[in-house]
């Protein structure tokens, strides 16, 4: 696949009708600036703020948009929260939708036809694929993205994570645990110690 994305820009390039540089520009926005760090910022502020867990919850697209995220593909933001009882994951059964303000560029195995019809299907199996495995009383409820609305998973709080600031609680937040198929990080040795 990269292969034949390199070869498209390169084609692209050189008959003109692509910029390399801006391209760039482009693609470290949406991995770097626009990208899960922006999800994790919201994960984090709700694991550290009751209140602003509420608003999330209750409105996702307004709760984000407070902290600067927002815009095409996350006009329309559910947040779902896993528990012990309920994993949520996120699947967009018909295309790829996917809120690019909060997760960034889609990762290739989201928009593959076997993760969208296989989440829906046995998403027990996708889960364990991904390191994830269940209690078999937790269940597991697969919500499927559209054209109007995406949703973020809020993933449960690693234990021992209580006293860290919210930089640091960020960094215990991954994409996936974003999307359901992951779960957050555990707290490094060192950040546990230093509580």
């Amino acid at each position: 696949m990269d292969l034949r994305v390199r070869a498209l820009e390169t084609v692209l390039a050189r008959k003109g009708y692509v910029d390399p540089a801006a391209l760039d520009v482009l693609i470290d926005t949406y991995q770097t600036r626009i990208g899960p760090r922006n999800g994790a910022r919201v994960v984090a502020k709700a694991w550290a703020d009751p209140a602003y867990r509420e608003w999330l919850l209750r409105d996702g697209t307004a709760a984000i948009a407070s902290l600067g995220y927002q815009g095409r593909q996350g006009e329309h933001m559910v947040v779902v929260e896993n528990t012990e009882a309920v994993h949520h994951m996120v699947v967009c059964t018909l295309c790829s939708c996917y809120p690019w303000p909060v997760l960034g560029l889609p990762p290739t195995w989201y928009k593959s036809a076997p993760y969208r019809s296989r989440a829906v299907r046995e998403p027990r199996a996708v889960l364990a694929e991904f390191g994830v495995r269940l209690p078999e009383a937790t269940q597991v409820r697969v919500w499927d993205s559209t054209a109007e609305i995406r949703y973020l998973v809020l993933p449960r709080r690693p234990a021992g994570s209580e006293g860290l600031s919210e930089e640091a609680l960020a960094e215990l937040v991954t994409r996936d645990s974003m999307v359901g198929v992951g779960e957050a990080l555990p707290v490094p040795p060192a950040a546990a110690s230093s509580q």
